[in-house]
């Protein structure tokens, strides 16, 4: 398989249009790709995770990848999403998006496998000449490709880019399977990782609800962990939630309710756009000084009333209620 990049530019996940009843729109959704196209985007991605693969019939997303490659000109690739929990699934989504007319696959790791390499083979074995991208995604699929197999690993992403300049750490090394000249990056070692979970024990066992994405990861990788929790709470309380980020890893811990926001921590509270907005708009003013005195400088407590606790934690009640916090 090559090694010239699928495309050059600003490729976009493509959002999957449907009508009130659910139905696909298959015909809305490649006019709006051809609309990107115009724009300048460089590639379009369909069915993907912002497409709504998982709501996708194996035939509908042939008829989209069909769709989408009639209507953007022959210069802009498309890649279809072809990520599946099984290889052979993989293989068959594959196949038929390149019989579509697709230039590429993204393939999304399977998910409860902590090392996918065995089915990327097997999807690279099945796929004949179509060019693959695997898609690490550890949100969408968890756990994704744990940190410890990742120093080894060639990445293609920096070579030919300027990183590589800023970075003397990395170096170049010739794969001995296929001769070609790969870049290699030295894992990250931080000194500190600073992390929040909904409950933890004074001795610095943390449990953490999903999406976690990459915590305990920054746990592993980093000397030392400070850790805040929305509770602190028993030993066997967190034994019984399940000890996600073990007390050995963890050097002070702290009680500091909504100690994430304007962030989340699932399943207590999710992110407060509102007042990210409000911030953000505070901050591009070039002014910060009415958003520190009404947020920080009166104290945590102060801080905790202003933002109103009941409202961040009542996103789960209802779908309005989730909706609110979006507008």
């Amino acid at each position: 398989m090559g090694t010239e990049p699928i495309f050059r530019g600003v490729g976009v996940a493509l959002l999957t249009l449907f009508d009130d009843d659910g139905e696909l729109l298959v015909g809305a959704t490649a006019e709006h790709a051809a609309g990107l196209a115009m724009l300048g985007v460089r590639a379009i991605v369909v069915a993907g995770t912002t497409g709504e693969a998982a709501a996708l019939a194996p035939e509908e997303r042939d008829e989209l990848v069909a769709a989408v490659r009639a209507a953007v000109p022959r210069e802009v690739p498309v890649l279809a999403g072809t990520g599946a929990p099984t290889g052979g699934e993989a293989v068959q989504l594959t196949r038929a998006a390149a019989a579509a007319g697709a230039d590429a696959a993204l393939v999304l790791s399977p998910a409860g496998v902590t090392n996918p390499n065995g089915y990327y083979q097997r999807v690279a074995g099945g796929a004949g000449d179509l060019p693959l991208l695997a898609y690490h995604f550890p949100l969408a699929s968890p756990p994704g490709i744990p940190l410890e197999l990742l120093p080894g690993l060639p990445v293609r992403g920096v070579k030919g880019t300027g990183i590589e300049r800023m970075h003397p750490e990395y170096a170049r090394v010739t794969c001995p399977f296929t001769g070609d000249e790969l870049v290699v990056v030295p894992p990250l070692r931080p000194d500190v990782a600073l992390l929040h979970a909904p409950i933890g024990d004074a001795r610095g066992n943390l449990h953490l609800d999903q999406p976690y994405v990459l915590d305990v990861r920054f746990a592993m990788a980093s000397r030392r962990v400070v850790a805040t929790v929305d509770r602190l709470v028993t030993t066997e309380e967190v034994a019984a939630a399940g000890v996600t980020i073990p007390a050995h890893t963890v050097a002070a811990v702290v009680e500091a309710p909504f100690g994430a926001h304007p962030s989340s921590c699932y399943p207590g509270y999710a992110y407060d756009r509102p007042h990210l907005a409000a911030y953000l708009e505070a901050a591009a003013g070039g002014d910060v000084t009415a958003y520190l005195d009404a947020y920080v400088h009166l104290g945590e407590n102060a801080y905790r009333a202003a933002v109103d606790p009941e409202r961040l934690t009542r996103w789960s009640g209802s779908v309005e209620d989730w909706q609110e916090l979006f507008r």
